[in-house]
């Protein structure tokens, strides 16, 4: 599951720079929230946080919050972490004094989620004995910092002042929060979504995979380090970003785009519902039922490759392959004998069923490896999706 983390925005200059933290968080799959002090409401309006988040923008301690009428308590709460960049001397200090007159600061006093802070502002008022004594205690209450940079301020003076760079702040939060960043360095390719076979202009064979387990786990790679190509077929997800999306309609060329990627793969998950069969003669126009268009009611089926059971055939021995059985019963035996009969390294073995599966946002599953079958509770596909990874993870050390 994702780790929140709490961004405080006060008015500073520097604030323009959170929108590029804010960004590496997510990259680092981290879920970002903000609340600002009515002064960073000067320098930029909190619809720029609200459209790069997709979250709402906390700012007054007494808006009207739908679900949450203790506005600074809620927040409080829902923070693994509480990074406050940039932060001004007059934040610091306030927070130094168990000062709360506003929604940062009252809802800093309240959280026991870690704090971290990066300071930004002036060279003397940086370098003044209150606000280095002001830290000191921050520091003694358990608050980290990401110290300032010295160079050119935007005031013109030159020294101590300016917020750290947005990459080392992200990183220390991340380290903060032990974000894992096990699969970096490698190539990830994952498949997903149905393909859809034509028969004629409006019909085609096809299924309901909605794509969402194979997107949650490229974002997951992604997250956690790796080089991600994603294959998808139709589906109606954006495409994740800083992910290579590939997007096919066909068997066919789902075959193609994943037969060029795999060379230079670590890991190939495929998750995508590959119709097994496809129309031997689709036709451009429509067809019409009736003795007109015999080929309608006695459709001739060709059988497409099989994708998994083709790149595991070619694997590396220092490659991963993954594939999935949705079933409607005996999942494990099922998987088990698809583990052999592809020759994968692993199964993810799913029920399928009016709640569970296909084009919803929760499964259950069991990983089934040459070693042993393990179950795994239902959850999101956002959280199996790290199972899965956890996994693999480990077979690659």
């Amino acid at each position: 599951m994702s780790k929140t983390v709490l961004i405080g925005v006060t008015g500073c200059v520097a604030i323009y720079k959170t929108c590029e933290i804010i960004r590496g968080l997510q990259k680092g799959g981290v879920r970002a929230k903000v609340v600002m002090t009515e002064s960073a409401t000067h320098f930029i309006n909190p619809t720029l946080f609200r459209s790069l988040t997709r979250e709402p923008v906390a700012v007054g301690l007494f808006d009207d919050a739908p679900g949450d009428p203790i506005h600074h308590v809620s927040l409080a709460k829902e923070a693994d972490l509480f990074l406050i960049a940039p932060c001004t001397a007059n934040v610091m200090a306030k927070m130094a004094h168990g000062i709360a007159d506003d929604l940062l600061t009252t809802t800093a006093l309240a959280t026991t989620a870690p704090i971290v802070i990066a300071p930004a502002m002036n060279v003397n008022m940086y370098e003044n004995v209150a606000t280095q004594q002001n830290m000191e205690t921050l520091r003694s209450r358990g608050i980290e910092f990401v110290d300032a940079e010295s160079g050119y301020l935007a005031c013109g003076d030159e020294g101590k002042g300016r917020l750290a760079d947005p990459a080392v702040i992200v990183k220390a939060v991340l380290d903060r929060l032990n974000v894992k960043r096990d699969l970096e360095g490698k190539r990830v390719l994952v498949t997903a979504g149905p393909t859809v076979e034509p028969i004629d202009a409006v019909r085609f064979i096809s299924n309901p995979s909605s794509g969402k387990m194979g997107f949650a786990i490229a974002v997951a790679a992604h997250n956690r380090g790796a080089d991600v190509t994603l294959v998808t077929g139709p589906v109606s997800l954006e495409d994740p970003a800083g992910i290579e999306t590939v997007h096919v309609k066909t068997a066919l060329e789902m075959f193609d785009a994943v037969e060029s990627a795999f060379g230079e793969s670590d890991i190939a998950i495929f998750t995508a519902a590959v119709s097994d069969y496809r129309p031997a003669s689709p036709v451009e126009r429509k067809l019409k039922k009736g003795a007109d268009d015999a080929a309608l009611e006695t459709l001739e089926l060709v059988e497409n490759p099989d994708i998994l059971a083709t790149m595991a055939s070619r694997k590396r021995p220092d490659q991963l392959v993954v594939g999935f059985a949705a079933e409607t019963e005996n999942v494990e035996a099922n998987a088990r004998k698809k583990l052999v009969g592809k020759k994968a390294d692993l199964i993810v073995g799913n029920l399928v069923s009016h709640d569970n599966g296909f084009a919803i946002d929760e499964n259950e599953a069991m990983l089934v490896d040459a070693r042993a079958s393990k179950e795994l509770p239902r959850m999101t596909k956002a959280q199996l999706a790290c199972a899965i990874l956890d996994e693999l993870s480990l077979a690659l050390q």
